[in-house]
Order: structure tokens, then sequence, then C-alpha cells
């Protein structure tokens, strides 16, 4: 496999997992508002086209409130991340992945397991934690 067939694989993979992303926050969406609507119609209603005295309905209210709160998650969490990136220095992902990788502490081979891997069932594996719980090793 040469370097477009994967750079084009990479695309579609990306492209799958962003339209699953997107239709299950769409999906979870309407169902928790379809949800708040069998439970009190009434409410809601008047939750869509506002009441007297106020400004604008809530509806309206919360979809401003959801977007903008959405533009400084995802402004912040981007300058953040751009920021650590140009602090390593590094250029590609791979070097920045080696460079973090020297930074953070190694994580220890489990290799034989030192403890139970296996379960019955999460009694077992509860009275298990309780037990080794205090225990020196």
């Amino acid at each position: 496999m040469d370097q477009k067939e994967k750079k084009e694989n990479k695309f579609y993979e990306t492209l799958f997992l962003t339209g699953i992303a997107g239709i299950s926050l769409i999906s979870g969406f309407f169902n928790a508002l379809s949800s708040v609507k069998k439970k009190d119609s009434k409410n809601f209603d008047i939750g869509l086209t506002g009441a007297k005295g106020l400004h604008e309905s809530g509806a309206a209210l919360a979809t401003r409130a959801l977007f903008w709160g959405s533009v400084w998650a995802i402004g912040g969490c981007g300058i953040l991340f751009y920021g650590i990136w140009k602090l390593s220095g590094a250029t590609t992902a791979q070097e920045f992945r080696l460079k973090v990788g020297n930074i953070l502490p190694k994580i220890p081979k489990n290799n034989p397991p030192q403890s139970r891997t296996e379960f019955e069932n999460l009694t077992d594996l509860l009275r298990y934690v309780s037990e080794e719980w205090g225990k020196e090793k």
C-alpha cells in the first residue's frame, strides 16, 4: 500500500468516525428533546415561543448558550493543544509522540502479571480488591 492509498484510507476512516459521532450526537439530542416534550408538553411549548415579558424564548437562550459554550470549549482546547505542540518543537506527529514519550514517565510492563487477571463475576472481583487493598507488595 503506497502513501497515497494510506492517506485516502485515513480520510475515509476519519470521515466514517466523524459521521458516526455526528449521527450519535444528533440522535441523542433529539431523543432528549422528545423525552422532555413528552414529560411536560405545556411548558415545553411555552419555552419555544417565549412568555410575556421575556425578551427571548427559553429555546433561543439555550441554543445561544450551547453555541457559545461550544465555541469557547473547542477554541480553548484547540489553543491549548496547539500551544503544547508548538512548545514541544515538534514538526510531525511522530516527532511529537517521541518527544512527549521522553518527557512522560514510563509505564512498566506487567508481564507476567503479578496479580489475578481473571474473575468469575463482579462479586469475585470486588472481594479480591477488598482483600488486597491494604497488603504490601
